[in-house]
């Protein structure tokens, strides 16, 4: 896609960073507004509104993803691949974090260190497109770009971008938010032990019998250690410890975005105070293109989509404009390579960042390069592909002497039937039974337990 023309640019013998000096880069994954002097309107209306996210809860998740990258934490990312206005109810926003907490649980017990949970949610409401537009028969419109955009329906009038669609993603991202804040401080007793949960894929035969014995095993151990610190604590184990939780998008809209930075009391520089953790995506990580210098202003920690063409050479330039400092915690590279192409690829990538003295926390999305079509067109990913393109990551850090910090799953807590393959055995004709997602194939609630489990016994800790 060709970007946007910058407007004119700045001077370059100063650094000039501010909220809007992106505006003087090429910007790409942009769909043109009609009107903008109602974009401005929007724009300027959000940025009096409150924040959705706290400065001290940035710097505090900043320093677990240091932690990560040092090897004493863990991090789990998942979500939807593009939440939607209409999924913002109790219970598809109680079974996301349900799904992310459970899986938390059993890393917990297989690496043996705490795990930093990280949603992609109360934001991820915008989504790049391979191309800006699409065609159904002779009518070609405005492809989808998410809700913060347009609308999904195949209608001129829904496929126009539409800026009050800002406001909207705000209100249901601090309403989604609101609620997350609730539930965490409320309990989740139910979600944190094992016997309450839906386990029936270990009993599947799509699971090797060594396997099934040893994730059934963990799950009663797990179960056994909870009860046992209950009763040594007197209370429910969600009156015992604090959980804490984080959300992340990708800052693709950057009108959204930096109207919703702020610089705050007794802090220098500016927060991305819409999300805890912001990321870059692969198709607008141009170096000198607009996302990365809006990126590398805000204090936020930083994360940044890999590819397989992404050369040692672009990752160390990038870190260099990302993190010229080298702090601790800023930078999360989340490698997106193919089960495939990871062996050719993230063995430099690591090596090349390694020779700078950066300490980046490595994220493997096992995801987003394992999508293929179907012979009837439908989108989906093979769970096979994605175990093995996670593996063989694991496999590259132990072997490079470093670590992997953390993992990237589009995932949901729903029974939908998105990606092929795991114990139940979805095939393609299982496929149309229930395909909800209006993006990217998602691994549901077995599939990402048993994903679970099976980093948790690659991992395990003795």
């Amino acid at each position: 896609m060709n970007p946007i023309a910058p407007a004119q640019p700045e001077s370059e013998t100063e650094d000039t960073w501010s909220p809007q000096s992106w505006k003087s880069k090429p910007l790409y994954q942009a769909p043109a507004y009609p009107d903008s002097d109602a974009l401005e309107q929007v724009t300027a209306h959000l940025s009096s509104l409150p924040p959705l996210v706290t400065s001290w809860e940035i710097e505090r998740l900043r320093g677990q993803l240091a932690d990560a990258a040092e090897g004493r934490r863990f991090v789990l990312q998942g979500g939807d691949c593009a939440e939607t206005f209409s999924e913002c109810s109790p219970e598809y926003i109680t079974n996301k974090l349900k799904i992310l907490l459970q899986m938390s649980l059993v890393l917990t017990d297989g690496l043996k260190r705490p795990i930093v949970r990280i949603g992609r949610i109360a934001g991820q409401y915008a989504k790049p497109r391979s191309k800006p537009t699409e065609k159904h028969g002779e009518k070609e419109l405005p492809s989808y770009y998410g809700d913060l955009i347009n609308s999904a329906a195949f209608t001129e009038e829904s496929r126009r971008p539409d800026p009050q669609r800002m406001i909207d993603a705000y209100q249901h991202s601090a309403m989604t938010l609101n609620f997350i804040r609730a539930l965490v401080d409320g309990g989740f007793a139910d979600l944190h032990h094992p016997e309450y949960w839906d386990l029936n894929f270990l009993g599947k035969a799509g699971l090797v019998p060594e396997r099934r014995a040893e994730d059934l095993h963990r799950a009663e151990a797990l179960g056994n250690a909870i009860d046992v610190m209950e009763i040594i604590a007197g209370r429910k184990i969600d009156q015992v410890s604090l959980i804490e939780f984080y959300t992340s998008h990708e800052g693709l809209s950057l009108p959204y975005e930096s109207a919703l930075t702020r610089r705050v009391p007794r802090r220098p520089g500016y927060y991305n105070l819409g999300s805890h953790l912001p990321w870059i995506g692969e198709r607008t990580r141009q170096v000198d293109g607009a996302h990365v210098e809006y990126f590398r202003g805000i204090r936020n920690p930083v994360g940044v989509k890999l590819g397989p063409k992404a050369t040692p050479r672009e990752a160390v330039r990038l870190a260099e404009v990302l993190d010229p400092d080298k702090e601790p915690g800023r930078l999360a590279l989340i490698g997106r390579f193919g089960a495939g192409k990871v062996r050719q690829v993230l063995p430099g990538l690591v090596a090349a960042l390694a020779q700078t003295g950066r300490r980046p926390v490595w994220i493997c999305d096992p995801m987003h390069a394992n999508t293929v079509s179907t012979k009837s067109g439908k989108k989906t990913r093979h769970f096979d592909l994605v175990m093995e393109e996670l593996l063989e990551s694991i496999d590259i850090h132990e072997e490079l002497g470093t670590s992997l910090g953390g993992v990237h799953f589009e995932l949901t807590a729903e029974n939908v039937t998105e990606c092929l393959g795991g114990a139940s055995g979805i095939s393609e004709k299982d496929l149309d039974q229930r395909y909800h997602s209006l993006c990217d194939p998602r691994l549901n609630y077995e599939q990402a337990m048993e994903m679970a489990f099976a980093i948790a016994q690659r991992m395990e800790a003795v």
